[in-house]
Formats: C-alpha cells, sequence, structure tokens
C-alpha cells in the first residue's frame, strides 16, 4: 500500500531518526584520518577517467589476500571514500587488502551510472589488485545503505556482457549492512527524489530484489535492529526475493541504528566484524 510523501520522508530520514548523528559522521572522519596515517595505503588511485572515478587500496601484510572491496552510504547524493577509512584497519589487521573507491554523486549524474562506475571499478579491481597483493579469484563486496545497494547490484552483474575478459563469478559473496534493494519506495521520498530523480524505467534498472537471483556468489543482508520499518522491510525483501539459499544470512542486530551498525562492522571482534571476517575468508 502506497503512503503519503511525508511517510517515506520520515522512513528515509536516517538522520532524523538518530539525533546525534554528526557525531558518528564526525568520528567516523577522524577514525578514516588515523587508518590512513596508520596504514599508509594508496589513495586516489584512478580507475577510470570520468568523474570521482578513483580509489583508495589498503593492502594487506600478506601476498594472495581476499578482497574486500567496500562501497560507501550516502543515498547515492553525499558522502566520501575518505570518509570510510576507518573500516580498513581490523580488516587489513587480519590479512584483508581493502579497496575503497569513490563515484560520483547524485544529481550530477543517475544511479545507473552510479552502477556502472562500481561495475568499472570491480573490473580495474580484477585486472589489477594483484599489483598489490590481492587475490583477483576472492573479491567481496561489502556497502553501507546505498553501497549496500551497490553490492547487490555488483553479485547480480552480468560481467561477461560487460568485458570479455572477466570471470561470470568475478564477485565471490556481498554482505550489505542496512542496504536498499527497490527503489520504487525511495522515489516516493521527496527529500531524496529531489537529488535522485529517478523515474521508472531507472527504477526497473536497478532494484536487485526485482532482478532474477544471481548465478554466482552469495549474499548476506543485516540491518540495525533500531532502524526505520522501510530500512527493516528492504533488508528482508531481498530474502525473499532472492531465497534462503542465496541469502543465508538475515539479521536485525539488536540495539543498533543505522551509523552504529556501521561503526560495529568496522570495531574489531564485534558480531557483524566476525561475520563479514567469515565470508572474507573463507
Amino acid at each position: 500500500m502506497r503512503q503519503s510523501p511525508e511517510w517515506y520522508d520520515r522512513m528515509y530520514n536516517n538522520r532524523a531518526l538518530v539525533p546525534d548523528f554528526a557525531d558518528h559522521l564526525k568520528r567516523w572522519t577522524e577514525q578514516s584520518k588515523t587508518a590512513r596515517k596508520l596504514l599508509g595505503g594508496l589513495t586516489d588511485i584512478s580507475y577510470g577517467a570520468g568523474p570521482n572515478e578513483t580509489l583508495d587500496i589498503f593492502p594487506a601484510n600478506a601476498a594472495n589476500a581476499p578482497v574486500m572491496v567496500f562501497l560507501h552510504g550516502g543515498y547515492w547524493r553525499s558522502l566520501d571514500k575518505s570518509d570510510q577509512s576507518f573500516i580498513a584497519p581490523s580488516f587489513t589487521r587480519e590479512g584483508v587488502c581493502v579497496v575503497v573507491p569513490n563515484y560520483a554523486l547524485c544529481p550530477a549524474v543517475s544511479i545507473p551510472e552510479i552502477v556502472m562506475q562500481m561495475v568499472k571499478a570491480l573490473a580495474w579491481v580484477w585486472r589489477y589488485i594483484h599489483v598489490w597483493g590481492g587475490d583477483a579469484k576472492r573479491i567481496h563486496v561489502v556497502g553501507h545503505s546505498a553501497g549496500g545497494h551497490l553490492a547487490a547490484m555488483l553479485l547480480a552483474c552480468e560481467w561477461q556482457r560487460y568485458a570479455d575478459d572477466l570471470p561470470a563469478d568475478l564477485v565471490k559473496s556481498g554482505l550489505s549492512v542496512s542496504g536498499l534493494f527497490e527503489l520504487e519506495s525511495v522515489m516516493r521520498s521527496p527529500m531524496l527524489q529531489s537529488d535522485l530523480r529517478l523515474d521508472d524505467a531507472q527504477v526497473v534498472r536497478c532494484s536487485p530484489a526485482w532482478m532474477p537471483r544471481p548465478a554466482h556468489g552469495t549474499f548476506c543482508s543485516v540491518v540495525g535492529g533500531l532502524e526505520s520499518d522501510e530500512f527493516i522491510r528492504h533488508h528482508r525483501l531481498i530474502q525473499l526475493a532472492w531465497g534462503k539459499a542465496y541469502v543465508p544470512v538475515c539479521e536485525a542486530l539488536p540495539g543498533l541504528h543505522h551509523f552504529s551498525v556501521l561503526s560495529a562492522l568496522a570495531e574489531r571482534g564485534t558480531y557483524l566484524n566476525r561475520m563479514a571476517l567469515r565470508c572474507l575468508l573463507n
């Protein structure tokens, strides 16, 4: 049943739902600066010539390391990879190579264009990550919020239609943290639609829950137990759409909201951090 525009805005306005959201964003920025100083890494490497087509690499201290590509959120219209480096330390410490790509933001580009930027980024990672010790046969995607949507789209990608040198199973697994899996309801939020400018054709093209179950890989979905009803619905929807065999993990994590759940992913030893490592190291 379709709700009022005000209802959709209320469901999708995470900043209004979490009054201290600014403290979380500030903490991520500060921790990301610390992470770059601690890890070194390589920043602003070009994966293409388009707007914001750069990525950061935080190598592991081991050869042939599994690769985690982390896709940032921000409703496809805000945030930057430089705010997300804090994700890397707990994973590189466990022997995982972490890649954080940027993408252009709405309304300068459309969501379908952002999806194709991430396809380009993953193709680049598959071709070149061995230079930094990553194993191209073990590429995994993890995304938060809009990044969770992008992670699902990458699992659904038909890689050999993009480039015939790419393997069909380029992405081995995906993990969505508070992801969004159909864009029709997102389009109903005036707060978001003013920047996203979605139309019906784009909604159909970029709603992974409306796509066939991918032929390769597996996908896991988690959401904060304190998130809005819509985020929890999206989270359940992808398992309903793709099946429990393909989405074996579908969990709402108690006591966490849209921002603290991402901090839990980055924090060494948390349930979510261990879950992500199990996916990466298997």
